[in-house]
């Protein structure tokens, strides 16, 4: 039964800071050499898709297994570039459910230790949020990214085995190409073709511009910062008035469907139920 398209999360339509709002899954594995010779041991290894719901820019983090400790590496690598999460969203594998009760009881340590800090360290906490068990569309957004990601490993890479440095600086290549990807116009000119992209809320300005000349150095200080927080205001009224504008559109699931009701007999989807088996269940 498809319902009429519900509106987006609030997370995905509100102005906030860049990865303040997270979405994290895994994917891979990639098999990578121990060492460049012949003979190298043959290693598993993955990559952290980072996805921010506001601006969908893109951080990959490379991730040598899938422990919870190993995520938590990650993790902190990514928020010591990127600041900290209010929020993040993944599904319910076990290393993320891992890391979210080793965060909270990393906060609850620290809170005990240092009293005075207390206040300050709960402002820093991060709420986890885990979609529905056996529902991949609910992350429809970091699973756009793991797809993205791969569409460029695998015609990069192909059946090459690299090192982990090299599959490290690979993948920070293509998360610059996956940030300057263009999302609208950048101004009604006909004589304008830049694009509005993710990377300009990251450095403030596409990842792939022709380099500039030397700046003015004679700007005091508070103009300049004048001048960053003007172009701030500016991309997020971009993003605002166009980018927002095209994502509520609504191509499909148009009509309101009637609600299950009480007592209705329903089929609970399993994949895992082989044939001939079906799980029936009364609506209470």
């Amino acid at each position: 039964m498809q319902q009429l398209m519900g509106n987006l999360p609030a997370a995905r339509v509100r102005m906030s800071r860049p990865f303040s709002h997270t979405g994290v899954d895994y994917a891979g594995p990639i098999e990578v050499k121990s060492w460049k010779a012949s003979g190298a041991k043959i290693l598993k290894s993955y990559f952290a898709v980072f996805i921010c719901l506001a601006t969908k820019a893109i951080h990959l983090e490379v991730v040598s297994n899938l422990t919870t400790q190993a995520f938590l590496a990650a993790f902190r690598r990514f928020t010591a570039r990127r600041g900290s999460c209010k929020q993040i969203y993944s599904d319910c594998g076990t290393n993320f459910v891992g890391a979210n009760n080793e965060l909270a009881k990393m906060l609850k340590e620290a809170q005990h230790d240092w009293k005075e800090v207390a206040e300050t360290l709960s402002n820093h906490g991060t709420d986890w949020h885990f979609i529905p068990p056996a529902s991949p569309h609910f992350g429809g957004l970091w699973e756009a990214g793991v797809k993205s990601v791969k569409y460029y490993l695998k015609r990069v890479v192909g059946t090459e085995r690299l090192k982990f440095e090299e599959l490290a600086t690979l993948l920070a290549q293509i998360e610059a190409c996956l940030n300057s990807r263009p999302l609208c116009p950048l101004s009604n000119s006909l004589d304008d073709l830049n694009a509005f992209t993710p990377a300009h809320f990251l450095v403030g300005e596409s990842l792939h511009t022709v380099p500039q000349g030397e700046l003015n150095t004679n700007i005091s200080h508070m103009n300049r910062w004048k001048r960053v927080q003007s172009l701030s205001e500016g991309f997020w009224k971009k993003w605002n008035s166009e980018y927002l504008a095209r994502l509520q559109q609504r191509p499909k699931w148009t009509k309101i469907q009637a609600l299950p009701k009480i007592g209705d007999l329903v089929l609970l989807k399993d994949e895992r139920l082989p044939p001939t088996q079906w799980n029936p269940a009364r609506i209470e």
